[in-house]
């Protein structure tokens, strides 16, 4: 019997080492509250586990037998926007301190010290080559030749340090661009571009499981450009030529990494309004990705916005009244018009709509449409009786409806203004808003 439970201890003894944690702190503390650790990997993100911040420390531990790899830390919501990522290796406790100027600073764990101070340091080293390029001085070779000697020596020094570590996949992978001589600033940014791939692996499965390549991939696609300025086409034509570039290294990786990487590409085209390249990007790619992976729900959504962005044509909408049927691409006289999306069950849409409806029905020059998005008619029917002015449409069927789905609606009343020719122009958030707007124009 004591030879059992001796037994047992020993192997609740090895469990425990096995586990390790994650602490540290957060500042201000008030602002914190929760933390969830995810495990990245190719393509996707994995839950591992969760904690209470409590008055701005944390601890967290790691569950036995977790995979090693970037793990990505999650403060707040949207989660996609407060995050971090921290290397666990399965060896060592990690302990950080965060705040929301400077980010994450490590106080230990190998792997996140060594990684964040070459970054660090490769970042500041780069810094002096641009600031040597925009001196007095950017034709005096030796400064020139000293300060490359410290870019190369810092990133053999970590390259040498980071051996046998996680890191050393990351710090590898991101060796920059050395010039052997003085070159000229139009030079050193072409031969930046010309080496960027280099040293980057799209096959190495650390890199891919972390953000590390998209982030790579995404800051050439958009800043490999041209110092001279540019105008937005021109600008557009040479991310496409970057994208391409970009293509005949990263097609070699897993057809779930490449969805991953052009919708990251496609979403940052649409911040910045590239319509060109995200155009692009789906046509060429990301669609097809899209339906090899089973990713309908993201397909459908970047369907809906290149259908409903601004500058597009307003999709058809058919109007009924009676016997008689007219189409949106049909009206004619009015200037601008208006698109509600709403339901006579919606409490906002009884609120909201009357004051409109005050606020526009003397106004010759803007022509609303109403959609309802009902489950059936007869309410309907007595609610539009008090809206006379507007045009009405009904979509039975509300949320599963034609129009809801043609208009991506999941909230009404959604609002839509379009111009005399039913390009859409706007997309106020209420009532008010669309009154704003509409004075602006008149």
């Amino acid at each position: 019997m004591k030879k059992i439970l001796f037994a047992i201890v020993a192997l609740l003894a090895l469990n425990i080492n096995a586990q390790h944690t994650i602490s540290g702190t957060f500042t201000p503390a008030e602002d914190f509250t929760w933390l969830i650790a995810y495990r990245l990997k190719e393509g996707t993100q994995v839950y591992v586990a969760d904690t209470k911040i409590d008055k701005g420390s944390f601890s967290l531990t790691i569950p036995e037998g977790k995979e090693i790899g970037t793990y990505r830390i999650v403060y707040a919501v949207p989660q996609e926007e407060y995050n971090f990522d921290i290397i666990y290796n399965g060896k060592e406790d990690i302990v950080f301190h965060f705040d929301v100027d400077n980010g994450a600073s490590f106080e230990k764990s190998e792997e996140n010290i060594i990684l964040s101070n070459y970054l660090r340091d490769i970042a500041t080293s780069q810094k002096e080559i641009i600031n040597f390029y925009n001196s007095s001085s950017k034709n005096n070779a030796s400064k020139f030749n000293k300060a490359i000697e410290e870019l190369k020596e810092i990133q053999q020094s970590y390259e040498t340090k980071s051996e046998g570590l996680i890191a050393h996949n990351f710090i590898t992978a991101n060796k920059p661009y050395i010039p052997k001589q003085l070159e000229s600033v139009q030079d050193y940014v072409q031969h930046k571009k010309d080496n960027y791939f280099n040293t980057l692996d799209f096959n190495n499965s650390v890199l891919k499981s972390s953000a590390f390549l998209t982030d790579k991939a995404t800051n050439y696609v958009f800043t490999a450009l041209p110092l001279k300025q540019v105008t937005k086409a021109e600008k557009e034509e040479i991310i496409i030529g970057n994208i391409k570039k970009l293509s005949s290294y990263a097609n070699t990786s897993s057809i779930n990494y490449k969805f991953q990487l052009y919708n990251n590409l496609w979403n940052y085209a649409v911040t910045y309004n590239y319509n060109k390249v995200s155009d692009y990007i789906y046509t060429s790619t990301l669609k097809d990705l899209a339906v090899e992976t089973n990713n309908t729900e993201i397909k459908n959504a970047i369907e809906a916005h290149n259908r409903l962005r601004l500058g597009e044509i307003a999709p058809e909408i058919t109007l009924k009244n009676g016997q008689t049927a007219k189409k949106l691409s049909e009206l004619e006289g009015a200037t601008n018009y208006v698109l509600i999306f709403w339901s006579s069950t919606c409490g906002h849409c009884l609120k909201e709509l009357p004051p409109l409806h005050k606020e526009l029905k003397n106004k010759a020059n803007i022509k609303v449409i109403a959609v309802g998005l009902e489950d059936e008619i007869e309410h309907w029917e007595t609610e539009i009786a008090k809206l006379p002015s507007f045009e009405h449409a009904i979509s039975l069927g509300k949320w599963d409806s034609t129009y809801a789905a043609l208009y991506d609606i999941h909230a009404t009343p959604t609002y839509y203004i379009l111009d005399k020719d039913k390009k859409i122009i706007a997309k106020p958030e209420n009532d008010k808003a669309v009154v704003e707007f509409l004075n602006k124009i008149y």
